[in-house]
């Protein structure tokens, strides 16, 4: 058995905090002890497994600001990732001491752990160069952002091991992290199918479901098109809208009266981003006049997003140079053909024509697919046989699960070597 720490900024919802939560999942069945450190958790606004007891959660640090003057995010989430780092290493009761050390995001608290006086192997999963984010940014913005990048660079070099999310995302890290000799493994994020698979016999059980709408405004007989993604402009939901609002101009008025697009985001009212991006994609909705055929959630819970894709017809997914994506491989396990950008991650995940379409960023592309998908019920179907099969096959939870347990038993055997060398 290995003791494991997940050290996480904040355990909110998201394709890496499912991540962590899904790599926590794999290590416990693996007969690992398994615990996360993290600055902030709300036990309303978090995926279920760290709110039920399935793991200890310990938060420190959440008093440090998350901003300054409205300004400073990067800055402070380094400070707060810092302080949990000490803690982890010079602060956490001897019986909570562990072997190995799981960060992502900020590579900062690195150097810091090595220093531990019981020294644990530190792995560091990379979802992608945070610097990144900043590289279009104002001439003050890259300044002030010049320092943090550099100990980016020179943090995540300081890993026992370094993982990234995909052959894109490896790519993109060698080209970014050029003065690094570190070569990352790519370890695919899975789902944790077991959970899904016992959310589909149950809503396949409760026949009740089939008479009730998924929603208020989505009327029983309704196509759905579903957009799963947090609610940020990078994200692209005005892709959708758009494509929505062509649709709407290709088919005859009594068949678009079924259609209807759904975004289910997640939304932190503590992240200003994301207030103001969903009053924007609501302006928008009234602006090509979709309030009919749009509906906009907000931070769906685990059994709320399960029931949206098991009664979606297909899946969006907008986002231009996405990392990974986690989305998509829900979306194809529950059988939904999925319509995406022919860029980053995706490419790796969903087959074009075969899983679904991948398409330019452009409403004529996009809204061609969805226009496809609304006609040709056959190939929908198909795709998403075949998008459930290629999840399975390709993106399993069991050698997700096989190849962490590996590389973390292998990284504590290293760290033994080095001790009695």
């Amino acid at each position: 058995m290995v003791r494991v720490l997940f050290l996480h900024p904040d355990l909110g919802i998201g394709g890496a905090e499912r991540l962590v939560v899904d790599a926590a999942l794999a290590l416990k069945e693996r007969g690992h002890e398994v615990s996360f450190l993290t600055n902030h958790h709300d036990s309303t606004h978090c995926f279920k497994e760290t709110a039920d007891g399935t793991f200890p959660v310990q938060i420190v640090g959440d008093w440090l600001p998350r901003q300054l003057f409205g300004r400073f995010y990067a800055f402070c989430a380094y400070v707060r990732m810092l302080y949990a780092a000490f803690y982890a290493s010079f602060f956490m009761p001897r019986r909570q001491l562990v072997d190995v050390v799981v960060c992502d995001l900020i590579s900062v608290c690195v150097p810091v752990l090595r220093l531990a006086r019981h020294r644990p192997r530190v792995l560091f999963y990379c979802h992608f160069p945070d610097q990144l984010l900043s590289a279009q940014a104002g001439l003050l913005k890259r300044l002030y952002r010049a320092p943090i990048n550099w100990l980016e660079e020179h943090t995540i070099g300081q890993a026992d091991k370094v993982l990234v999310n995909s052959k894109f995302t490896l790519r993109v890290f060698q080209d970014t992290f050029r003065r690094l000799s570190t070569v990352p493994d790519v370890l695919y994020p899975s789902l944790h199918t077991q959970y899904f698979d016992q959310m589909e016999h149950k809503l396949e059980q409760r026949s009740v479901l089939l008479e009730e709408p998924i929603h208020a405004r989505v009327p029983r007989n309704s196509f759905i098109y579903l957009d799963i993604n947090r609610y940020e402009r990078k994200k692209n939901h005005a892709l959708a809208l758009h494509s929505l609002r062509l649709l709407g101009n290709m088919l005859p008025t009594l068949d678009f009266k079924r259609c209807r697009l759904i975004i289910a985001g997640g939304y932190d009212t503590r992240c200003t981003e994301n207030v103001e991006h969903f009053a924007e994609l609501e302006q928008l909705t009234a602006k090509l006049e979709l309030q009919d055929h749009v509906v906009l959630l907000r931070s769906p819970t685990d059994e709320e997003k399960c029931r949206l894709l098991y009664f979606a017809h297909c899946l969006l997914y907008t986002p231009e140079n996405e990392h990974f994506g986690i989305v998509p491989l829900e979306g194809m396990y529950f059988c939904k053909p999925v319509v995406a950008l022919n860029s980053g991650g995706p490419t790796e995940t969903v087959v074009h024509t075969s899983t679904g379409f991948l398409c330019e960023n452009q409403e004529k592309s996009f809204g061609g697919a969805m226009y496809q998908l609304f006609r040709d019920e056959a190939l929908r179907l198909k795709m998403g046989e075949q998008g459930h099969k290629r999840v399975q096959q390709k993106f399993s939870f069991e050698a997700f699960a096989d190849r962490l347990n590996q590389i973390v038993e292998e990284l504590l055997a290293e760290g033994s070597d080095k001790k009695f060398q």
